[in-house]
């Protein structure tokens, strides 16, 4: 109800001092609004009929107001009260609603919206709340290793600027992390910052790792409240680098233990499975009691045969813990027997053998002259087609280039044979006569005639192909001749001779001209009696034409004798 004041007192501001009137239905009304956003607050009064004018005023943590906007409803002017902190800040509309602008902390109050008419004061309140959502949590101060089975401090997880303040929770692969003794602990502070009155939290996180949190992301969130609920925020994740001790040591061998040939240079590496790998071994080689300082790799050049055996490696600190390996060093030797040049006679026996000894069953390959022979060369008998460069090889398949060959180069030599033949021309005109001649080096042939005749083709020579070839010649024999055949190399000259009869010739000259002067005179005699046949025939013919010719006359004549007579009887 309104209250009364005495006859002195100017109404409006008796009724300002006095007791104001809460509208009915009218309860805690909330504005919720973010940091730095405006701050919108409707009067929720109904504008009264006789309204003089509307008023805004906050209340002091006393109680007491500070009045900030005023607002006539006859003039329509707004008059904004000098107090510095809405200073520039505040705007009223004419259904008197105040907008606050860049809204702050310190807003947060209870503001009241009054409508002054001559005989009331009426009251609507609305209460201020302001939020800021926190910065991104980040995770600072970071460990740069952990240790297993030790409690480490992993890290800070900071989140700056909030209001209200938050609260901070770690994670371990999304799992959220709780206390517990000697394995987690969290340790939680926030502070305000006096002039912006924001909040800036951090959680610090004691962890003690295992070898199963290699990889394990850890991440923190800060949970906050803002205009429209409960929110999170989580922060970027980070992996952390687990040290543990070695409980297992390796040897490895490079190149691969299978491949090691004779002349290689062998690096044994030794490994920890700790975090961080050791640096230091001892090494242990075969024969050797006491071990080499080194550091995790050791080094063998040139390794023989006899470096075969068993390879062994241990921590410095812990010599119990061993590892070892076996490394066997290829080997492949090769004896051809003989080998080199060798020069042999033509018939000899000539033994080779290719001895093979190896670290392992080796393959072996025959070659001559390039080309790959199906079983190893086996000489009883030499003959000249067996010359050649004959190579054995053999090779460690498994092992790369572990590989030997000898070569045999044999030269197969013999004295000049010759063997003659001849051979007479269908005509019998002339004859070729052949000298086959075999021998190493290579015999040269020379042809001699006793005798005349003419030489058709005087020497065509075959290629030489394993110690053999031919010269042959042709000639045509007027008489007796004989045909000389010398064929000479290195190793000895030797003669071979062959007598051409001319009379064979003559013979079947004379023969085969009777033949031909037979026929002809054959053909001769057959032409004439054809001839004088058909002269008789033509003679025949002419004398039967002439023969038709008159009986067909005298017919004539007896016709028209006829017809004569026939009319004379008319």
């Amino acid at each position: 109800m309104a209250s009364q004041a005495g006859p002195s007192c100017r109404l409006v501001f008796c009724l300002l001092i006095s007791a104001a009137v809460l509208r009915p239905g009218l309860g805690w009304y909330t504005v919720n609004s973010a940091y730095g956003d405006t701050i919108i607050m409707p009067c929720r009064l109904d504008v009264p009929q006789n309204l003089m004018f509307g008023k805004w005023k906050y209340e002091k943590p006393d109680g007491s107001p500070v009045f900030i906007a005023f607002r006539s409803s006859t003039k329509k002017s707004v008059q904004y009260d000098d107090v510095p902190e809405y200073k520039d800040r505040l705007s009223l509309s004419e259904n008197y609603t105040l907008s606050i602008s860049n809204a702050r902390i310190s807003d947060e109050k209870r503001f009241v919206c009054m409508l002054v008419t001559e005989d009331n004061v009426f009251e609507a309140p609305t209460i201020v709340k302001v939020f800021k959502q926190p910065s991104k949590p980040e995770i600072v101060s970071k460990a740069p290793f952990l240790e297993t089975e030790q409690l480490k401090k992993l890290g800070d997880c900071i989140s700056k600027d909030s209001y209200p303040d938050g609260n901070i929770t770690w994670y371990r692969s999304g799992k959220a992390l709780q206390p517990l003794e000697g394995v987690v602990v969290l340790i939680f502070k926030k502070q305000m910052d006096p002039v912006t009155q924001l909040y800036t939290m951090t959680s610090s996180l004691e962890y003690k790792a295992t070898k199963a949190d290699i990889q394990m992301p850890f991440t923190c969130s800060v949970m906050y409240y803002g205009p429209s609920g409960q929110k999170t925020v989580p922060s970027e994740r980070a992996i952390f680098d687990i040290y543990y001790p070695t409980e297992q040591v390796t040897i490895q061998v490079v190149p691969s233990k299978t491949a090691i040939k004779e002349g290689d240079n062998i690096t044994l590496k030794c490994l920890g499975n700790g975090n961080p790998p050791p640096e230091e071994f001892l090494f242990y080689l075969p024969g050797q009691p006491e071990g080499i300082r080194s550091s995790n790799t050791y080094t063998l050049t040139d390794v023989r045969r006899n470096a075969t055996g068993d390879y062994k490696c241990s921590l410095i600190d812990k010599k119990g813990m061993i590892a070892s390996t076996a490394i066997t060093v290829h080997y492949l030797d090769l004896s051809l027997n003989p080998s080199g040049e060798v020069t042999k006679q033509i018939g000899d026996a000539l033994p080779v053998s290719c001895t093979i000894s190896a670290s392992r069953n080796a393959t072996v390959v025959w070659m001559k002259d390039n080309i790959r022979l199906r079983s190893s060369p086996s000489f009883s008998s030499l003959q000249y087609q067996d010359a050649g460069n004959y190579v054995c090889e053999t090779a460690l398949q498994e092992v790369e280039g572990l590989k030997k060959r000898e070569s045999l180069t044999l030269i197969v030599e013999g004295k000049p044979q010759i063997k003659m033949t001849k051979k007479t021309d269908p005509s019998g005109l002339s004859k070729t006569i052949i000298c086959h001649v075999e021998g190493f080096p290579k015999p040269a042939i020379q042809w001699t005639i006793t005798g005349s005749g003419s030489v058709i083709n005087q020497t065509e020579e075959s290629p030489y192909i394993n110690g053999r070839y031919y010269s042959k010649i042709i000639i045509s024999p007027e008489e007796n001749v004989t045909l000389t055949c010398t064929a000479e190399n290195q190793l000895e000259r030797t003669v071979n001779s062959l007598n051409v009869s001319a009379n064979e010739n003559r013979e079947k000259v004379n023969d085969q001209a009777k033949l031909i002067v037979g026929i002809v005179v054959g053909l001769l005699l057959a032409a004439l009696v054809a001839g004088v046949v058909y002269w008789l025939y033509m003679k025949k013919s002419k004398t039967a034409s002439k023969h038709v010719n008159k009986d067909l006359g005298n017919l004539e004549e007896n016709k028209k004798l006829e017809e004569n007579n026939h009319k004379t009887e008319a």
